[in-house]
């Protein structure tokens, strides 16, 4: 079945939302156009690229983020670091932590990496889980789709925070932390997932390719394959997008609530809960991991926002970055000034016609009566 079709008849999507050579190109077009997501792609590009980076970045620098430096901390001061900015110098670029004396910059960077690794796998498991279910909840019968809708909405009523802490509490330690904390917040995040597929799903079931597909004789599996999923990607990449920022503040308030990443595995939420107390002797150890994960959840929260907009052009962008927001309402009110010059001079025009047709009418009334008379 062609992709044109399914791009012409699902609600929301067109042809730049189909998988496909022209389809992506016209993606990539809509997306250079938006100033902000290109930005905020230049910026999640950059961290990723710290992070893939964080073994030469620190090698470069000559540390590493689990190494004790006792000789730069004053312990008569109660453990904050020597010299100013925390300790800045050329052997270490961002000072060292209270106490420990660990680089900083070491450990911000493989910090990036726990963060993001554990978004990204838990942003992958929710979309698995979700799309799967929400597939056979639509294909299914009444039962099937009856089930899987309840226990949908009991993952969804469930409070990811407190089912976070229950279940990352009982784990024994020796299990990966990282790889534990991507698992639980995917397996119990996926219901809005499942939520979205299943009613896209039932809206591509009802159109005739789909049904076509069906009186054919294909099985269910090879319609979900062949005919459903091309007009899912648009909205699951869409929901992916917007679900990593989500997910990497989830990865932190569990880390500063101390059940996340254990040390001495570095992770901003981590950082951040060892921080809370040295807000006033050593500011830069609260702002450095808070500042990289506000960098970090904005430029992926609006480039989550371009993509929906190039996925979907006909959707006005919620977030709008410097004079484009003014140009379009001088485009609008021209546009409804030349609306009102056309109405008015139609309306003019109106008026010459009828009192030309008046005019008219009275000049033939009036040789009417003329000849009557002769």
């Amino acid at each position: 079945m062609s992709e044109a079709i399914v791009a012409s008849q699902v609600p929301g999507t067109d042809l730049a939302s189909v998988p496909g050579a022209s389809g992506a190109r016209q993606f990539w077009r809509r997306l250079r156009t938006q100033r902000a997501a290109l930005v905020a792609a230049g910026v999640v590009a950059l961290l990723v690229l710290f992070a893939l980076a964080a073994p030469l970045l620190t090698a470069i620098e000559g540390q590493d983020p689990t190494t004790y430096h006792p000789s730069l901390i004053d312990s008569a001061r109660g453990g904050v670091p020597v010299g100013s900015f925390g300790g800045v110098s050329g052997d270490h670029w961002l000072g060292v932590e209270p106490q420990t004396g660990r680089d900083l910059f070491a450990r911000l960077v493989y910090g990036a990496r726990v963060s993001l690794g554990v978004a990204l796998g838990a942003t992958v498991v929710q979309v698995l889980v979700g799309v799967v279910v929400g597939i056979a909840a639509a294909l299914g019968n009444r039962w099937i789709d009856q089930l899987l809708s309840r226990i949908t909405d009991i993952f969804v009523a469930m409070p990811l925070m407190i089912m976070s802490l229950a279940l990352l509490a009982i784990v024994p330690s020796s299990f990966p932390r990282p790889l534990l904390v991507a698992l639980v917040i995917g397996l119990i995040a996926w219901g809005n997932t499942a939520k979205i597929v299943r009613a896209q799903t039932l809206t591509l079931k009802g159109l005739d390719y789909v049904s076509a597909a069906r009186l054919s004789g294909w099985n269910t599996w090879r319609i979900a394959r062949r005919e459903l999923l091309p007009g899912l990607a648009a909205p699951v990449i869409t929901y992916a997008a917007l679900l990593v920022p989500m997910n990497i503040s989830a990865e932190a308030a569990l880390s500063f609530l101390g059940v996340g990443v254990k040390p001495p595995t570095p992770s901003w939420g981590q950082m951040l809960t060892a921080a809370n107390v040295w807000y006033q002797a050593a500011p830069q150890y609260l702002l450095l991991p808070a500042g990289a994960l506000l960098v970090t959840v904005l430029a992926l929260t609006v480039l989550g926002d371009g993509v929906r907009t190039a996925l979907d052009p006909r959707a006005a962008s919620r977030l709008r970055v410097g004079t484009g927001r003014k140009r379009e309402a001088k485009a609008d009110a021209d546009s409804k000034k030349a609306a009102a010059d056309a109405s008015a001079e139609k309306a003019a025009a109106d008026v010459d016609s009828k009192k030309a047709n008046a005019d008219a009418s009275a000049n033939a009334d009036a040789s009417a009566n003329e000849e009557g008379k002769a």
